[in-house]
């Protein structure tokens, strides 16, 4: 099925969307990890604020607040400076939590910190890779509340595709190959019930043809100049992007087409050592939306 592309209309406001649509992007929680000081050492080249990096990083958290989220801080591990990017640990759908496993085996350290976390706190239930050649991050699974995509990159590899399909039965998962050296969630997210905000740029749309060919529903597409500004998090009906300054050629695209509720972080600091906001948020869901759909992938 071909995905339908937006061309000029706006979004009906979050009271207008179904209930049944939103459901999917209705979320209880927020995981996010502080910053540590060994957090300069991921910086690509660049130099970092660390005072800066941990003032934006608080706006975020005080943003996800104001979307109804309790937000769950985890202390700063200076034996982790990725820590802070929590969404790459685990993937959760309604009520289970994937633990993935990363390909840097020197992030292990955090999974054990995140599955702590989503066992004993949030008591949701905990399914494991067994087959430790499987590689999965969760910037590259993209769940869109009707079928999940995972990215092979990199990161992830078919194995761990499997094991995104065999955690989540009730949604056809389909694997996709991410072109570049990103996650798949550095070129696409979901900016709404059925709307995937998606970048312009090569790598981006050439990822974007073999989703298309597999995808088994219909989407409205926002297409965007600016890789960073595809990326967005969008939970409880507000969606979060990045200021005017950040993404200069994409940021009228968010305010002529987003008639819902729009919050704004500045994430310059943040985004010296990672590509995407969304890297430092783990949404969580606790209800349960039974669906009879049965995965693809084998």
């Amino acid at each position: 099925m071909s995905l339908a592309v937006i061309e000029s209309r706006s979004f009906p406001r979050y009271q207008a969307v179904s209930e049944l649509k939103m459901s999917a992007f209705k979320y209880n929680f927020a995981v996010v990890s502080r910053i540590p000081d060994s957090f300069t050492t991921r910086c690509k080249g660049e130099n970092l604020d660390l005072t800066e990096a941990r003032k934006k990083h608080y706006d975020l958290v005080e943003t996800l607040r104001n979307m109804q989220l309790d937000v769950l801080e985890l202390p700063p591990d200076e034996r982790h400076p990725e820590g802070v990017f929590v969404e790459d640990i685990a993937v959760v759908i309604n009520g289970t939590a994937l633990i993935c496993n990363p390909a840097d085996s020197t992030r292990q350290g955090e999974v054990d910190t995140v599955r702590q976390v989503l066992r004993k706190e949030l008591k949701l239930k905990i399914v494991e890779i067994e087959d430790q050649k499987a590689y999965v991050e969760g910037g590259d699974v993209l769940f869109t509340g009707k079928e999940i995509f995972v990215g092979i990159s990199k990161f992830t590899n078919a194995g761990g595709a499997q094991a995104v399909a065999r955690a989540f039965p009730e949604y056809s998962t389909c694997a996709i190959k991410v072109f570049g050296p990103n996650h798949l969630k550095d070129y696409m997210s979901m900016a709404g019930p059925d709307i995937i905000a998606i970048s312009n740029s090569d790598d981006a749309q050439k990822t974007f043809k073999d989703m298309q060919l597999q995808s088994s529903f219909g989407y409205d597409l926002i297409h965007l100049e600016e890789d960073k500004a595809a990326n967005v998090v969008f939970a409880n009906g507000h969606m979060v992007h990045l200021p005017t300054e950040e993404i200069p050629k994409s940021i009228g695209v968010y305010e002529n087409k987003i008639n819902y509720d729009r919050k704004v972080v500045a994430f310059k600091e943040m985004l010296k050592a990672t590509n995407r906001l969304s890297s430092s948020v783990l949404l969580v869901s606790k209800i349960r939306h039974p669906k009879k759909i049965t995965s693809t992938l084998q």
